[in-house]
């Protein structure tokens, strides 16, 4: 028998230089540049007056919903279009006249294409059909949809025990997508579910869950008009959610003050220039923050403790600045809290987080006088070791203020993928519950797995230890998501199969299991037979979604189907859910899921128009399902890191041609940089005193448990960032970031907070 051969993968792609130009940061976020780029995104890639034409439908009430990021949309969308410049470019990537057919890959081997950047790698277009990687080959070749099916069902039947399969979602798909493939795995035998939360919001829900008794934020978008404060913590709004800025824009206009806590001063939190405005084109547009408190990276907790002992210095029974009556009516825990305070020293806060004192102070007049308070966070606060805690001190301080349960005021977790809560929602979680489980036995007449299933991280590695063997992807680039990616595409390498189920080719199709298969789907924006499915957005309001466009191939399939043949596929027969009728009747899965879930009711008649919001108590105030029935105050400790004169903290960033992992072009216009993201941006005192000048090329090494890891060939960039700390691009600076260290009850990856030397080649 001839010995198979290892594929000879890359999983960095080229790291050579491109001709990098760099300016001065931007003062200002969108305004004519915004249009000017998104217009010649969507002219080279798929057609003006195609794109223009899509476009007038997306996040509109009979439309489709953007595939990038869960920002909610307004009650009345704007009739000029309620999208932004990333959610053009996103539109542009799905309806690119490039393809990836079976000449591509008859021209290009998987080994040729690794070497290839994820810019290029993205770039190549829509998959037009199915196709497979057989062992021992580096070329995908066609296969039927049939065939297909059957090669997955008798991978999974081999398999001896559920938990070799692992099945993972990316925030992508719809409800009843996700709600489908969470049965199957169910019905299959396993909870071994990881999540794209895994890596980026699981910190939120658990530590809104423990305090406030529901793993989501509690605010809705018009909240944003009638608070007297927001503070955004740890969050670039400017690229990753450019569409919240309207929501700043409103606040300020209406009186409100906005507070930025992050190390890096970002151009779309300093003014805003809104396109659909004659101020936002010819003005001078709004100027957002009103204080930035340039915090140290992860050292929001010192941070925070000092506002809330300099605001329990001012609280009297003269001067109330707590809400007592909130306090004493709806928390427990304030009495311990205080206590807690009163061990640290305001100057060791001080020192920790890095801000001016008279800064602080500054916000703390503010906070002091208002109780319409949001707090806004994205990965800034949730990736670091103890990303629980920094969310459970938000809670605190809103908590102080009573600014939960009304109107104004609350928790605003902002979700970076389109439907990533809505997965969640419906069933798609690695946790065992009681009542879910219950639910499903009733309507389904089946026993789901018991015992809890594995998280991202840990589903890596079982996979690189070969007690996981076949991976299944419903969406996403898994190996570039997640952590250690060296550490990752060995695991994904080793499965005896991994699927991916794929709009466009991505690093994950190349670091392939010994048969790889990609399952071509439905965009968002494509025609489905005329059905329509369901997304939730960041704050929990559940609308339909309808695509428009004609396919990119005849070939394609919607994601419920896909996920429906393949189960069907594997029991046949021998099963109580009938698969067939779930694969293209999208109203019957609805009917299940409102069967199953609460706040579903009369769901597709509800999800049509402006959609419904799903129950939060957190929303309405009511916190009985916690201790003693009320929300909890936490005591947080303080993060601990100890850095070498030699070490910086290395926070990983997207740059604004770039949407999670999908990189739209090699341009961050707000940061200055143009043509290059092999970049590293370091504080130019740091640089002097270690001997290095703007655009030398530096290694960045880290170092855990005696496991060196490098990410080589970057340009260093003098910006304004607290000293020992850097950022750099994702996925470039994934490679750094152990497998093994990840935050407390969350399991999520530390990308925000790793410990590296820079190494001069």
């Amino acid at each position: 028998m001839q010995k198979e051969q290892k594929r000879n993968i890359s999983v960095t792609g080229d790291i050579s230089f491109s001709n990098i130009e760099v300016t001065q940061p931007k003062e200002y976020a969108a305004g004519m540049p915004a249009i000017k780029v998104a217009l010649e995104h969507v002219s080279k890639e798929s057609g003006l007056f195609r794109s223009i034409k899509t476009l007038s439908r997306m996040n509109q009430k009979e439309g489709f919903d953007c595939p990038g990021c869960a920002w909610p949309d307004p009650v009345k969308p704007s009739k000029l279009g309620e999208y932004c410049e990333n959610g053009v470019k996103a539109i542009a990537e799905e309806t690119t006249f490039e393809r990836v057919d079976r000449d591509f890959f008859k021209k290009y081997s998987v080994e040729e294409i690794s070497n290839w950047t994820d810019y290029e790698i993205g770039k190549s277009g829509r998959i037009t059909e199915p196709f497979i990687l057989k062992p021992g080959s580096v070329h995908y070749e066609p296969i039927s949809w049939e065939e297909a099916f059957t090669a997955v069902a008798d991978h999974l039947k081999s398999l001896n025990d559920p938990n070799e399969a692992v099945f993972y979602t990316s925030g992508r798909s719809s409800n009843e997508a996700a709600f489908l493939y969470g049965l199957f795995a169910r019905a299959f035998g396993t909870n071994n579910m990881p999540d794209c939360s895994n890596m980026c919001h699981e910190s939120s829900g658990v530590a809104l869950s423990e305090t406030l008794g529901i793993g989501k934020g509690s605010v809705v978008l018009e909240d944003f008009e009638e608070a007297d404060v927001v503070m955004v913590i740890g969050q670039n709004p400017g690229t990753n959610h450019p569409r919240m800025l309207s929501a700043l824009q409103k606040c300020k206009e209406n009186g409100g003050k906005i507070i930025t806590v992050n190390p890096l001063s970002e151009s779309g939190l300093n003014r805003f220039k809104n396109p659909q405005q004659i101020s936002g084109i010819m003005g001078k547009g709004t100027a957002l923050t009103d204080i930035f408190l340039q915090v140290k990276i992860n050292q929001d907790v010192p941070l925070l403790k000092l506002i809330m002992k300099r605001l329990a210095q001012r609280d009297n029974k003269d001067n109330k600045v707590f809400d007592h009556d909130f306090i004493a009516s709806k928390t427990q825990g304030f009495g311990e809290l205080l206590a807690y305070l009163e061990r640290y020293e305001e100057l060791e806060l001080l020192q920790l987080c890095g801000v001016a004192s008279e800064k602080i102070d500054e916000a703390v007049e503010v906070l002091a006088k208002k109780s319409k308070i949001i707090i806004c966070w994205a990965m800034g606060l949730t990736q670091h070791k103890n990303g629980v805690e920094n969310i459970k001190e938000c809670v605190n301080l809103l908590l102080l203020k009573g600014s939960i349960g009304k109107k104004g005021a609350g928790t605003c977790p902002v979700r970076g993928h389109s439907n990533v809560q809505g997965d969640r929602s419906v069933g798609i979680v690695h946790h065992v519950s009681e009542p879910f489980n219950q639910a499903l036995k009733k309507e389904f007449n089946f026993d789901p797995p018991t015992a809890e299933g594995l998280d991202t991280v840990h589903a890596i590695q079982a996979m690189h230890s070969k007690k996981a063997k076949v991976f299944v992807a419903l969406g996403g680039n898994f190996v570039s998501a997640a952590s250690d990616t060296e550490y990752t595409a060995e695991a994904l390498q080793r499965c005896e199969l991994t699927v991916s189920v794929s709009t466009k080719l991505n690093r994950t199709h190349l670091t392939a299991g010994k048969t790889s298969l990609i399952l071509p789907t439905l965009g968002r924006t494509e025609q489905d037979g005329g059905r329509f499915v369901t997304v939730e957005n960041s704050m929990g309001k559940v609308h339909q979604s309808k695509g428009k466009l004609k396919p990119a191939s005849e070939h394609l399939k919607s994601e419920p189907e896909i996920v429906a043949r393949i189960a069907n596929a594997y029991f046949g027969n021998d099963t109580t859910i009938d698969w067939e009728r779930y694969s293209t009747d999208y109203d019957a899965v609805r009917e299940k899921i409102t069967a199953v879930l609460t706040g579903f009711e009369d769901y597709s008649k509800r999800s049509k128009g402006a959609g419904f919001y799903l129950p939060n108590n957190a929303r309405q105030g009511d916190f009985s399902k916690l201790p003693g029935g009320r929300a909890q105050f936490s005591i947080c400790g303080l993060p601990a890191h100890s850095l070498e004169q030699d070490e910086f903290l290395l926070m990983t960033v997207r740059s604004h041609d770039q949407f999670n992992t999908t990189i739209y072009g090699l341009d961050d216009r707000y940061r200055g940089i143009y043509g290059e993201r092999r970049v590293v941006f370091m504080n130019g005192d740091d640089m002097a005193q270690h001997g290095l000048e703007p655009l030398q090329i530096v290694n960045l090494v880290s170092q855990y448990n005696e496991v060196v890891r490098r990410a080589e060939n970057f340009k260093v960039i003098p910006y304004n960032i607290p000293s020992q700390n850097l950022c750099a691009y994702f996925p470039e600076t994934n490679v750094l970031v152990p497998i093994d260290l990840y935050a407390d009850k969350s399991q999520t990856p530390v990308s925000k907070s790793i410990v590296v030397k820079v190494e001069k080649p």
